[in-house]
């Protein structure tokens, strides 16, 4: 092996190009979905028991990541090293699971070994390959198409716009199972318990909002400027109207005040219930604090009112959440 020197501009040009043949893949595995995507999702949403992924080499690796995404959205999976199939690991199949064969060529042998324990089985069989020729493919119950016209290995050898394509198929079958079973936010959060996403689930909106004395409240028939007074002693960005059996009627926020003095110019005879907004977004003391931070990103506002029994009782603020690593 010889050292080739290359110009900042010829390694740019060249990491260029791989992106340019792997994204044409993937365009072109998008051109080719169709009734077979169709019946491998009916498959694997239907199957009683879990996904078992398996693939040698580089297929291998894309099998793991496959697997490990299917679990974190909703459908049991697991990875089985074909090598390893033979010396009792094939045990992990049961006859209510689905397989999910990888192999480039369709012709890898250890792969190909499992293939009668499968059928053995009566478990289907969904073959991810580029051949669609190949043995894998006449063998399997569903054959999704993984070919590439090359790949950006400049020797066309190395597995690169190959596995690309596969792991992008594999998401694409996450996903529509995730969709399909109705998969929530809150599911995803379950599955994910440590790190930013775990703390989500950890803490309920009760466990961060501030209340009592701290709420922001304003009667509808105070002077806007007055509002405006309380919004910056508070300095929490909003005021909160109530109902006189305390639900929430209305709010005036940070970003309401400047939408309503470019409106008005002069506002010195402008009350709360002129300019406040009607039935402001809201989260219940039991939600997830998750949750409350989905809608602050929907909507784009900085925070909610909190609520029991459909009475006002706190507000939770974008910070609270950042403070507790919800965001």
């Amino acid at each position: 092996m010889q050292t080739v020197f290359m110009k900042e501009d010829e390694l740019i040009q060249s990491a260029k190009e791989v992106f340019d043949i792997e994204a044409n893949s993937i365009l072109r595995l998008k051109e080719r979905q169709g009734k077979d995507f169709v019946e491998a999702i009916n498959i694997l949403y239907n199957s009683k028991g879990k996904v078992v992924v398996t693939g040698m080499g580089k297929s291998g690796l894309i099998g793991r990541k496959i697997a490990a995404t299917l679990c974190s959205t909703g459908t049991p999976a697991v990875f089985l090293h074909p090598a390893e199939s033979t010396h009792g690991d094939s045990g992990i199949i049961t006859r209510n699971d689905v397989v999910i064969g990888i192999s480039n060529s369709g012709e890898t042998g250890e792969l190909l070994n499992l293939l009668p324990l499968i059928k053995r089985f009566g478990v289907p069989l969904i073959g991810m390959t580029g051949k669609i020729d190949s043995t894998l493919a006449k063998r399997s119950d569903v054959v999704l198409d993984v070919s590439v016209e090359r790949e950006a290995c400049p020797l066309n050898k190395a597995p690169t716009a190959s596995t690309t394509v596969t792991l992008a198929l594999g998401d694409a079958l996450a996903v529509c199972l995730l969709k399909k079973r109705g998969f929530s936010y809150e599911d995803f959060l379950v599955f994910h318990p440590s790190g930013a996403l775990g703390k989500g689930i950890l803490y309920k909106v009760s466990d961060l909002m501030l209340k009592d004395e701290k709420l922001p409240v304003v009667d509808e028939n105070l002077s806007f400027i007055k509002a405006i007074e309380l919004i910056s002693e508070k300095k929490l960005g909003c005021a909160y109207i109530l109902n006189p059996d305390e639900t929430l009627k209305g709010v005036i926020t940070d970003g309401d005040i400047r939408r309503i003095l470019l409106k008005y110019g002069n506002v010195n005879d402008l009350k709360v219930k002129d300019v406040m907004v009607l039935n402001p977004k809201h989260v219940n003391t039991d939600d997830l604090a998750a949750k409350a931070l989905s809608i602050m990103e929907k909507f784009s506002i900085t925070s909610l009112g909190v609520t029991e029994n459909d009475k006002l009782i706190g507000i939770i603020h974008i910070h609270d959440l950042l403070k507790a690593g919800v965001a």
